[in-house]
């Protein structure tokens, strides 16, 4: 026992993810695919009293035609996605239970990928990383115990490729509206000397994005080496991407959304002859790059251990023209020209991000016939610099382009030590607990880019403790509930802000399960119960980044149903549906000059009806034709229940094609692919912001609340076909 703890705790040098295990019979090795046995920590079974969805790389394939994840998994339940280029390329989120990206905890083979200070996550920095996906598992709720942030609305756990056996490589393509385009390429050596493998990916995807100048140049890279010996095995990854891609988060107004939808108001400037241009080079530009060491071990029939070690590098910027600006705001004096003092002029800046982080995670498992049992360690340290420069100025000032007009750090320390476990009593009933306790240490100092003073140094310490039942009636049915609860501390922007509070999450879950031949049922009914939630304002700060404020006391009452209805050999439905009640209590609001108690209103970005469906029809072998809806209901981008804030809701349609050719010539497979998105050119808006202001210049006297919106509209119909050729 002893030798277990120490390799746990001090082979920190060491990882897990993904690959097969062993067991041995009569001294008989006998290797298993069992490539989720590295994310014991972070995902459940499939009779867990946890509410979650699965997803396999075989599903992921069928619609990954250059969009990112997010958009892959629209047809989950509970979801919304979004995309600011407006075709799912680029910039693009998930909201889950109507919690947004910030709140959606995501791992990556157990580490971590949510951003240490923002919370959020970019996808963008990870294009076509669904091609290295082997699965995911999307748990709605609080979950499981995780590694990072707190899971407000969901947990997202993905595993990268697992090990082939056999040697294979593949090429692929699609091309589709917008001049999106990608390619990828694939290869494994297989297993060799059945111990060793190596494999990778290199992926580019183009498009020019439906809103105006919204453009991505986005490139990838995937490396693996692995290492499987009797009872252990051992990863080496390499993973990251490279983007640049045009601005596209400012949004339209609503009179632009119905004149000209695709209007893009990004870099946008009057020169000096008094023509409206646009900057060129108004882009996000920017690198991340992750290692993972991953080990895995296996000592008897109930023993094993898994550990991880992480570094991931992100370093970029945005630039943007910024005209009238001020010169001494950006660290520039003031000049004189003719005679005359100018204090403001058009310029060029950049804002920078530049960051590291480290992550260690271990745990240990133990299973017999009745006990399931996991202990584990996380630790992570980042360290992040904020910095901005001017690049360029219409008028020379004293001072150097590129020295820093702002500059601030940002360090959090995080540690995290839980322990769960699944018992079995019979037959019939089975049991599940687990006990977090995280401690959070996140330290600022500098300037922010408004370039004000942010110190910050707070310490959270977090308890979290999770039960759950699972009671089956028959082989066909069974029932569970969960209790869980969840605290997160504030991001860099909240802080910004002036919020300290941390949130609390107390998440209520009952279910019910029902597996047949023919038909699969999944439904379930959730309280969570918030205190000092960080609802979204709707507003956007100077870095498109969402805004946020505490609103006390607030709750989500939800109903998920999702079926999967075998109608005939060729005939599949899929459909799903989430009915959810989400209110602020008692929410408090400056309108006209005063505080006023608005009563119960509804939670931002939380539409209260969301469903899908997907009709599959395979009518020859090899070809399967599929036809997608997704319809999402009225929902209000702040929280005071204002007309103007409100997103209309909206009912789209898409179809998919795949056929497979086997055996062609010198070559495994040939499969051929196609997707039309928006299939009735519904012209609809997933997202965008609200905003309210004082005005005090059209009466002196009298303060009056003024109310704006921007939308980011989504493209109409549009089209990606494509092909893979597998060796």
């Amino acid at each position: 026992m002893k030798k277990l703890l120490f390799s746990m705790l001090f082979a920190v040098s060491f990882i897990t993810v993904s690959a097969q295990k062993t067991t041995t019979t009569n001294d008989t090795v006998k290797v298993e695919k069992l490539d989720e046995v590295f994310l014991k920590s972070v995902r459940v079974s499939a009779d867990s009293p946890i509410t979650h969805s699965n997803m396999d790389k075989e599903e992921l394939s069928k619609r990954n035609l250059g969009q990112d994840l997010p958009q892959l998994l629209n047809f989950l339940p509970a979801v919304v996605t979004t995309s600011d280029a407006g075709a799912g390329v680029g910039y693009t989120g998930i909201r889950v239970r109507g919690s947004d990206a910030t709140r959606v905890n995501v791992t990556i083979n157990g580490i971590p990928y949510n951003d240490s200070e923002s919370q959020g996550t970019f996808w963008v920095d990870l294009p076509d990383f669904a091609s290295s996906v082997q699965s995911l598992q999307l748990q709605r709720g609080v979950g499981t115990s995780t590694n990072g942030s707190g899971a407000f609305g969901a947990s997202l756990n993905i595993l990268s490729d697992g090990i082939s056996k056999n040697p294979s490589a593949e090429l692929s393509t699609s091309y589709g509206s917008f001049e999106t385009l990608k390619h990828t390429a694939k290869f494994t050596t297989g297993l060799l000397q059945d111990r060793f493998e190596i494999s990778g990916r290199l992926s580019k995807i183009t498009s020019d994005g439906y809103v105006d100048r919204a453009s991505s140049d986005l490139k990838s890279y995937f490396v693996q080496g692995a290492y499987k010996g009797d009872n252990t095995l051992i990863k080496v990854l390499a993973f990251g991407g490279r983007e640049v891609t045009y601005q596209s988060w400012f949004g339209i107004d609503a009179e632009t959304l119905e004149t000209d939808r695709t209007f893009n108001p990004a870099g946008m400037y009057t020169d000096e002859d008094g023509t409206v241009r646009f900057h060129e080079n108004q882009v996000d530009d920017y690198d991340q790059d992750h290692y993972q060491l991953l080990w895995n071990q296996r000592y008897d029939n109930n023993w094993s251990t898994n550990v991880t070690l992480n570094y991931t590098k992100g370093q970029g910027f945005f630039e943007e023209y910024k005209e009238d600006g001020e010169l001494q705001f950006h660290g520039l004096s003031p000049v004189i020209v003719e005679g005359e003092t100018i204090s403001n002029a058009d310029l060029i800046r950049r804002r920078w991000l530049d960051n590291n982080f480290y992550a260690i995670n271990g745990d240990v498992n133990y299973k017999d016939d009745q006990w399931d049992a996991t202990t584990g360690v996380f630790y992570s340290y980042y360290e992040g610099l904020h910095f901005g420069e001017v690049i360029w100025s219409r008028f020379f000032t004293e001072g150097n382009f590129g020295d820093q007009y702002y500059f601030g750090t940002g360090d959090k320390h995080e540690f995290t030590a839980f322990s769960k476990a699944t018992f079995k009593l019979d037959d019939t009933w089975s049991f599940y607990g687990d006990l977090q306790a995280r401690i959070v240490n996140y330290k600022t100092g500098g300037l922010t880019s408004d370039v004000v003073d942010l110190e910050v140094d707070e310490t959270y310490e977090f308890f979290n403790p999770k039960f759950g039942a699972t009671y089956k009636f028959n082989e066909r049915n069974q029932l569970y509930a969960s209790y869980s609860r969840a605290n997160r501390e504030p991001n860099r922007s909240d802080f910004e802000g002036g919020t300290t509070v941390a949130e609390q999450l107390d998440d209520y879950e009952l279910g019910w399960r029902f597996v047949s031949p023919k038909v699969q049922v999944n439904s379930n009914v959730y309280y969570m119960d918030y205190k000092n939630q960080l609802v979204l304002t709707g507003e956007l700060d100077n870095s498109g980044a969402p805004i946020r404020t505490t609103s006390g006391n607030s709750y989500r009452l939800g109903l998920e149903v999702d079926a999967v209805i075998q109608l005939s050999n060729k005939f599949a439905l899929r459909p799903n549906a989430a009915l959810s009640n989400n209110k602020n209590k008692d929410f408090v609001t400056s309108k006209d000059g005063a505080l006023v108690n608005l009563g119960d209103t509804d939670i931002s970005f939380s539409p209260s009806v969301i469903a899908a469906n997907m009709i599959e029809y395979k009518p020859i072998e090899g070809l399967q034709l599929a036809f997608l809806s997704k319809f999402v209901g009225d929902q209000y981008m702040g929280n005071i229940d204002s007309e103007v804030s409100k997103l209309d809701s909206y009912f789209t349609n898409d179809f998919s094609v795949n056929y497979t050719l086997k055996n062609v010539l010198f070559m495994k497979e040939i499969v051929l692919s196609g997707l039309v998105n928006n299939l009735f050119n519904v012209e609809y808006v997933s997202n965008g912001y609200f905003f309210t202001f004082d005005d005090t210049w059209t009466d002196p006297d009298t303060i009056t609340t003024i109310e704006g919106a921007g939308f980011y509209p989504q493209a109409t119909t549009n089209f990606l076909v494509g092909a893979t050729v597998k060796f």
